[in-house]
């Protein structure tokens, strides 16, 4: 028999209302075609193990994500991951999600990959080369404490993040814009995805 988490349960009951809805039917749909699948929270995500992890999903402001964790082998091309986070695209509604049979195929071939002890290679990801500041974002981080003490309090990836979408713009008119934009986001404590964070 399979085990359900409590703090998946806390995870719905706290996502928007739009996610609610269709975090709960994965959920129900992954129980019913894995009925021995074991529920827990992987990196602050609701995650499905089976001898090993099997799929996990995650909700964000505006979308649901459920992808499987060896994707390729088990949804193939019939999968959207290109789209975003996951292997069916952004999911904003109980409509974007495959039909019910067909989740159910993809998670019993999931089951069988990892009853097979079918290992996916993971593409390590490389060092990337220190990135400077921009002297215009670095002027304007100057003149304005919250925002720099916004910028410091993030983590070097987070920093990154905001100098590379600064330094990429190809006008000064566009790095002017982006700069005052990353102000204010940096005086609110935001990051230069947040809008793609989980609720």
């Amino acid at each position: 028999m399979g085990a359900r988490d409590a703090r998946i349960d806390a995870y719905i009951k706290k996502a928007a209302p739009f996610a609610q809805p269709i975090l709960a039917q994965l959920r129900q749909q992954v129980h019913a075609a894995c009925p021995v699948v074991t529920e827990t929270l992987k990196w602050g995500h609701p995650s499905f193990d089976y001898k090993g992890i099997l799929a996990g999903m995650a909700a964000f402001k505006q979308h649901v994500a459920f992808g499987f964790w060896k994707h390729d082998l088990v949804v193939g091309a019939a999968g959207r991951s290109n789209e975003a986070m996951g292997s069916f695209g952004r999911i904003t509604s109980p409509k974007d999600l495959p039909p019910t049979h067909q989740l159910a195929t993809f998670v019993k071939k999931a089951m069988e990959l990892n009853d097979a002890g079918i290992k996916v290679e993971r593409v390590k990801t490389r060092k990337k080369k220190p990135i400077a500041m921009h002297a215009d974002f670095a002027k304007a981080l100057a003149r304005d404490k919250k925002a720099r003490a916004g910028f410091d309090a993030f983590s070097p990836s987070h920093q990154r993040e905001y100098m590379e979408w600064i330094g990429d713009a190809k006008q000064d008119a566009t790095r002017a814009r982006r700069i005052a934009t990353a102000l204010e986001w940096l005086a609110q404590g935001k990051s230069r995805n947040w809008k793609y964070e989980r609720c």
